[in-house]
């Protein structure tokens, strides 16, 4: 059995699905290195709302992809870039996302890290504006009993005038922090809002900075999460680190290189992880660091790297609507009934581009149930007019 799937050029190939999925069981915490998914939030698609509306969002299933996530052994990423922060999810939405995500953490006993933002204020904001709004969700996320990730913040990239404004705020909030957070640089491949992060364009000039702001509060940072798809960058920076603090690889072009780490003759450091495109890879991915806990670092880089291509797919430019392919994918695989996303973004790529991303997953096996993720394939083809 075939399936028709558009090219980019407007030609159609002939795909054969694979019939089984690779099989992957719950499995205990991972050991040799901390890996949280960026998870996304699922859409309720019977809302009446446009796509400016605040978001509506199906609770039940939101939380059990979590569930999901946790079985397998990888802490959460709450409330980041891959649940639309900032595209769809507001303040609002988000305070509520971190309320019931931390509370079933508790429930199971899963890991969770959620972010801290500023994304409550609206228009132009004053630096100390941007310190009260920072420090309002502070509070609420370590009220849950979550650990914080402080974001960068597009009120604080447009307010600074230099780089003393950066190490002003970001050192008031450390001082703030009761327990050790993550940092987190977010590059303006992500959000172009956030061009000049750390008070310069120059990113070694914003290296610098961010690495002052460590080292004058390194008991007060666990790590540091670093999105810049640079993987020379992201090496030179965790080398830098002061021991102790942790970094995790934010960059979803080289990730399995970046966890796999360095040979002992060259310091042996690697990244921890902290990636939205462990979500889509979530139970893969647990399978590989399993296989690392061993020391077994070719089997681990055997898993991960054919998924690679995936991630370079769904992250390519604008990388700022990769969220629109990981919701595809959930709904693929079953973690969700329907293809819709706060603010409409399921609308953000193209129907060859998540052809390809289909082809893709399913080459790797990602797929609980291969005939139910064809099912949904050809629906969603059948709507576009695509041929049988």
């Amino acid at each position: 059995m075939t399936i028709r799937l558009p090219r980019a050029d407007g030609s159609l190939i002939a795909y054969e699905p694979r019939t089984e999925p690779l099989s992957f069981t719950a499995s205990a915490q991972l050991t040799s290195r901390t890996v949280f998914s960026a998870a996304h939030v699922v859409a309720d698609p019977y809302a009446d709302v446009s796509p400016d509306s605040p978001a509506a969002v199906d609770w039940d299933a939101t939380l059990a992809f979590r569930r999901h996530l946790w079985s397998h052994g990888l802490g959460v990423a709450e409330a980041m870039d891959t649940a639309q922060r900032g595209m769809g999810l507001d303040w609002a939405g988000a305070a509520e996302l971190i309320r019931r995500s931390a509370a079933e953490a508790k429930a199971v006993g899963g890991r969770i890290a959620c972010g801290v933002g500023t994304d409550q204020l609206t228009g132009p904001a004053s630096l100390a504006s941007v310190r009260s709004a920072y420090e309002e969700q502070l509070a609420l996320v370590e009220s849950t009993g979550a650990q914080a990730i402080l974001m960068a913040s597009r009120a604080l990239a447009a307010a600074a005038t230099s780089a003393e404004d950066y190490l002003d705020v970001y050192g008031h909030l450390l001082r703030q922090a009761s327990e050790p957070v993550i940092l987190h640089w977010l590059g303006p491949m992500f959000d172009p809002a956030l061009d000049g992060y750390w008070g310069s364009p120059d990113l070694d000039a914003a290296t610098e900075t961010f690495l002052e702001v460590i080292a004058a509060h390194p008991d007060k940072v666990d790590g540091i999460k670093v999105s810049l798809l640079d993987a020379r960058r992201e090496v030179e920076l965790r080398r830098r680190l002061p021991q102790g603090v942790r970094c995790y690889t934010g960059d979803d072009f080289n990730y399995p290189e970046l966890i796999a780490g360095e040979e002992p003759t060259a310091g042996g450091r690697f990244s921890h992880a902290l990636l939205g495109i462990f979500d889509p890879l979530g139970p893969l991915a647990a399978e590989a660091v399993r296989v690392l806990d061993t020391g077994d670092k070719e089997g681990f880089r055997k898993l991960l790297d054919p998924t690679v291509e995936l991630s370079r797919h769904l992250f390519q430019a604008p990388t700022r609507f990769y969220k629109t392919g990981v919701v595809f994918l959930a709904w693929l695989a079953g973690h969700q009934s329907h293809f819709t996303m706060i603010g409409g973004l399921q609308s953000a790529r193209s129907l060859p581009h998540l052809a390809r991303a289909y082809e893709l997953a399913d080459g790797l096996g990602l797929f609980p149930d291969p005939a139910v993720a064809e099912t949904r394939m050809k629906s969603l083809l059948d709507v576009y007019g695509v041929p049988r």
